[in-house]
């Protein structure tokens, strides 16, 4: 089954805004979000539910090989067919 990524307003413009200030974890998000089309439960995403105020929303932390201590997080909805991008951020930021 092929999802759909379904950008929010917000996270479009906090997207912007981060990777104007991190252009070269662009190439790691990437190839992250074509693999949240094609199964975003494959072990290598490491997907996990949040809990909460988080609650109903899971995350997805990119690793990037620069510099493995940083981590970007995705937050997202998955309904049916359909993930709802919702943040992206630092860990710290996210959370």
């Amino acid at each position: 089954m092929l999802y759909r990524l379904i950008y929010t307003d917000s996270y479009v413009r906090r997207a912007r805004k981060f990777f104007k200030k991190h252009p070269q974890i662009l190439g790691q998000y990437e190839k992250t979000l074509e693999l949240l089309e094609l199964n975003p439960h494959h072990p290598s995403l490491r997907l996990h539910s949040l809990q909460g105020q988080l609650s109903g929303l899971s995350s997805v932390p990119i690793k990037v090989t620069v510099n493995i201590s940083y981590r970007i997080v995705l937050e997202l909805m998955i309904q049916d067919s359909d993930i709802i991008l919702v943040d992206i951020g630092n860990h710290d930021r996210v959370y």
